[in-house]
């Protein structure tokens, strides 16, 4: 299983405040890696490293062999890294089929737009009886569904998912994994940030932990599961 994912030895700042310090991390094809800390750790930085929000001062970025740390955003799309950012930016005025279309907006394949869209639909059945509704006024785990089904329909090979259980009450928090899991074992690759540190070990093959900007620890997410120390700071025991 080769790499999809090469971060190599990459800081990155916000004016004055160090906000990330050479922190690697890799991503073999077909895996869903996991990237826990608490908050202000850096996790949404990394991602926003990725996909060039952020700028880097230093390190290497390379996505299927190929550097991109001097890509533009819209390049970084198009080569198939797709970001579901937190916070549930949906274009809340618009409606749930709308919002589905925007994510196929650089995509010119009638025929695989088509195909994609029942596929979305198949994940999360809920977006086909709300298509014309607003998604300003969708539930939170509905917003998170569509924000997810907005990036499969821009076609990703690599999708970073950031902080997915945010504000959803258990029950949700278990059907969002259950199709991220799914997701996955249909042949996608997904780089996960989470808060939620039982269960984002419970999805992933392998997961890294940032303290202050910082990688502090490293390992196939079972072992980090039994660890002891990530046990008493992450998993409340």
């Amino acid at each position: 299983m080769h790499d999809l994912l090469e971060i190599e030895g990459i800081s990155a700042s916000y004016g004055r405040i160090q906000a990330l310090s050479e922190v690697s991390l890799r991503v073999p094809e077909g895996a869903i890696v996991a990237l826990l800390g608490s908050n202000g750790a850096g996790k949404s930085t990394t991602l926003n490293t990725v996909s060039r929000l952020v700028p880097i001062t230093r390190g290497s970025i390379r996505f299927a062999g190929e550097p991109i740390q001097a890509w533009p955003s819209h390049k970084v799309v198009s080569s198939g890294i797709l970001q579901v950012p937190e916070g549930r930016e949906v274009f809340r005025e618009m409606s749930v089929r709308e919002n589905l279309d925007m994510g196929a907006y650089r995509r010119s394949d009638a025929a695989g737009i088509k195909r994609d869209l029942e596929r979305v639909f198949d994940y999360f059945p809920k977006l086909r009886e709300r298509l014309r509704q607003k998604a300003g006024t969708l539930s939170g785990g509905e917003q998170q569904m569509l924000l997810i089904g907005r990036a499969l329909m821009a076609g990703p090979r690599l999708l970073l998912l950031d902080e997915p259980s945010l504000g959803l009450s258990p029950v949700l928090v278990q059907q969002i994994f259950a199709i991220i899991q799914r997701l996955n074992k249909d042949g996608l690759t997904i780089l996960l940030v989470e808060q939620n540190a039982a269960i984002a070990l419970g999805s992933s093959s392998y997961a890294y932990i940032l303290e202050n900007g910082e990688m502090a620890l490293e390992g196939p997410s079972e072992t980090l599961r039994r660890d002891d120390s990530v046990r008493r700071t992450y998993l409340g025991g």
